[in-house]
Parts: structure tokens; sequence; C-alpha cells
């Protein structure tokens, strides 16, 4: 079987089984494979040392990555169609102690596959973009993060507004946005991008992740002077996501006057694939939220929990599991 075979039957398996996410591991015998789905990490099958460095180049030049490169930290990323749907891949590899590479293929489903446990937590979202300002969106690396505020965007992208993303990779092509990457090797970092994007006149601009001060500070002044600005930032509740801006160096006022709203997702399993579960908090709960100098984390997320166990929509493992978010 030919690497592009294999790499193709590998992907058509995990899409098969809604996989988020594809390790090819390094073992002392030669390579593992595993998914991780709703359930987490299953073994999938394991490769000889040949057969996982044949996979593990063709993924590489398929992403346009350095294939001489074994030791130090890669990205990359490219287009797929499989059965006449097309798929966006984004890849990582690094080099363990003994020099043995290892890569991890995140898969990027289509928008329209997104689903969310109460509609209505979303249709709430979208009724706040109307009011401009900054409205940040947390949660761990596969929560749907960029499918939320993608999905919020592209309505107003169909009302003749201009979306422009500002992403390190892009993620997910979209025909209606004008989207950016970073490129550290070229000097485009998120700091230049932003400068430059706000001399285009977006009226919506998406950054894929406030990760310092100098981005954050540049979101808030883009929100500040009237533009909408959707943005990710890591944090491990929704009150916390405040409390990661202040640590990023910004103050209370400005908080006060640029914040629309705040929410915290992750997708859960259920028993047709997985769902994703909001915390949002927005304007009167919200002001107060940043002026408590002492937070709690949640606004209804155990509560909503409970109610979906109630409902049957969610087992007991699952509750416990996401108890802490």
């Amino acid at each position: 079987m030919t690497a592009a075979k294999r790499a193709a039957k590998l992907l058509e398996g995990a899409i098969a089984k809604n996989a988020s996410d594809v390790f090819i591991l390094p073992t002392v015998a030669g390579f593992v494979l595993y998914f991780r789905t709703k359930n987490g990490l299953s073994n999938q099958q394991k490769l000889t040392y040949s057969e996982g460095r044949e996979l593990i180049n063709y993924f590489k030049y398929s992403a346009e990555m350095d294939l001489a490169e074994h030791r130090r930290p890669q990205v990359g990323a490219y287009q797929v169609v499989l059965n006449d749907q097309s798929y966006a891949v984004r890849l990582s590899s690094i080099g363990d102690f003994h020099d043995r590479e290892s890569l991890v293929l995140r898969i990027i489903y289509d928008l329209a596959t997104s689903r969310y446990f109460y509609p209505e937590q979303f249709e709430e979202l979208a009724k706040l973009v109307g009011r401009r300002g900054l409205i940040l969106t947390s949660g761990p690396t596969g929560s749907g993060k960029t499918t939320t505020m993608y999905s919020l965007a592209q309505e107003l992208a169909r009302q003749g507004q201009l979306v422009l993303t500002i992403e390190d990779p892009v993620e997910v092509a979209h025909q209606d946005f004008l989207q950016t990457q970073i490129n550290d090797e070229a000097g485009i970092s998120y700091q230049a991008l932003l400068k430059a994007a706000l001399r285009h006149r977006p009226d919506v601009l998406i950054i894929g992740e406030i990760r310092d001060q100098v981005t954050a500070r540049l979101a808030v002044d883009a929100a500040l002077s009237g533009h909408l600005v959707l943005a990710t930032v890591h944090a491990k509740s929704t009150y916390q996501t405040i409390s990661r801006l202040e640590s990023l160096g910004i103050g209370r006022t400005d908080l006060c006057n640029c914040l629309t709203a705040v929410s915290y997702q992750r997708l859960l399993p259920t028993n047709s694939g997985q769902a994703c579960l909001l915390d949002l908090a927005a304007g009167r709960q919200l002001t107060k939220l940043i002026n408590t100098d002492q937070r709690a984390d949640f606004v209804a997320w155990r509560q909503n929990l409970a109610a979906l166990v109630k409902e049957g929509r969610l087992d007991l493992d699952a509750y416990e599991l996401f108890q802490q978010g």
C-alpha cells in the first residue's frame, strides 16, 4: 500500500469515528496510532518503523513541512478531500529525547457539523455581536472555540460586513472572510497583523488567540474604537477568562468598557457524537463580575450538566469528568 493510500485510509477511519485528533507516536519497536474521540484516546494499530516514517513524511510533505527536520517542533496545515467532502488538517511534529519524531493531526470539520446542547445559548451570543465590543471565548484545545467564532461571524459576512481573521494557522478556509496567518519566520506576528488589520477597516475582527500583553492591548483598543472583536483565550473557566485578561495588564475600567461577553465551552460526548456546552456571562452580570475581587468559576455550568443528565443527554461518567470544566 502506498503512503498516499495509507494516509487516506487513516483519515477516513478517523473521520468515520468523528475523531478530533490522530496521533502517530514512536515506540521502541516502531510507531503506534491513536485516535482521540469522545471517549478519549483509543489505540488503533501498530506500525513498523519504516511504515511510520513513510506516513509521517507523507503528511509533512502534504503540509509543506521540512522533511529533514526531526527534532525541532514544526507546524503545518493542508486541505484534503475525502468522499467528496473537504477537511482542513493541522499538523504538529516534535522529536523526543531519543530524536524520534511524533506527529499529531487535528481534523477540522465543516461548520455545519457543529451542534449545541442548548441552541438558545448560541442564539444569545449571536444577539450580542450586534453590540460590538470584545467577545471572548475560552476553553481547552479542541473545544470548538474557532467553530463558535466563525459561526457568529459568517452571518455578519452574509449581511455585507467585512470579516478579517488573524490566525495561527488558518483552521477553516472561509470564502466570505479575509483570512490572514501568522508567519514568525517572515516576521509576520500577531502584533504586526493586528496593526495592519485595523488599517483595513474591518467590521469584524477575529483573533485566533490572545496570548500576550501586546495582543491583549491591541484587541481591547480595537474593541474600544467600535469594532466587533471575536477572540479566544486559554482559561479554565468562564470567570477566570476575566482574570486572564487582568493578568495580561488590562485594567477593570477598560474591561467594563470593552467586554461585551465572555464564555467558556467544551465539546461533550453524546450517543451520536459530540455537542457543545456553553457557559456565558454578559450584561450587568458581567460588569458585576469584573468588579468582584474574588470570583467563582462558572455561571451555570454545573447546573446545566445536571440538567443534561436528567434529560438523558449526558451519562454520569461524562457528568463527573466535566464537573470542573
